[in-house]
């Protein structure tokens, strides 16, 4: 059972990816979710405050996902393997949240902005090494990795359109299908 909080964050998210953080008021979220719309403030003090928790939420899950997987003692090809599977779960759990990272952010506060990007560019920063890491152990091929870095978060970042649309789809077929064609294009 769904925590109102909850309940008022998945409105958000799924109002703010449909309708934009600007074309979404309290009351639109208060509707959704069948409550007055005074009684959001109970739980959050401001739409903005909705917003930076959506995507801090996400950036915290991503960080530490990356952490867990970076330091454990998979081989690095296992390693991007499972950050792939990760964004998939982020994805499939989070669609509406996930759809956020890829423009909602700017709405944020500057200061609030300026800590997001941070998170951002930890995250992309230590994909990068593992690309890296695995060119340098002979394990991925000798491409520019700011290309694949690219090719691969920008897949990873917009399979909530695809997927929003593929919902029945399979999560492990998913998961098998999207390894290949990330993982297979860049190993030797």
């Amino acid at each position: 059972m769904q925590s109102t909080k909850q309940k008022i964050q998945d409105a958000a998210a799924r109002l703010f990816r449909k309708k934009g953080y600007n074309g979404t008021s309290m009351k639109d979220i208060a509707q959704a979710v069948d409550i007055k719309a005074a009684s959001i403030y109970n739980h959050f003090s401001s739409k903005q405050e909705l917003l930076q928790n959506l995507l801090f939420d996400m950036a915290n899950f991503f960080v530490k996902g990356m952490k867990e997987i970076t330091t454990s003692t998979l081989n690095t090809e296992q390693q991007l393997e499972q950050l792939i599977t990760l964004h998939i779960r982020a994805t499939v759990e989070h669609t509406n949240a996930v759809a956020l990272i890829a423009g909602e952010w700017i709405h944020l506060e500057e200061v609030t902005k300026m800590e997001y990007i941070q998170l951002r560019d930890q995250y992309e920063n230590e994909f990068e090494a593992l690309i890296n890491k695995g060119k340098e152990e002979g394990k991925f091929v000798d491409v520019d990795t700011e290309i694949i870095l690219f090719s691969t978060l920008s897949t990873l970042r917009w399979l909530y359109s695809w997927y929003s649309k593929n919902r029945d789809y399979n999560f492990i077929e998913l998961e098998r299908q999207m390894k290949i064609c990330l993982i297979e294009g860049i190993k030797r």
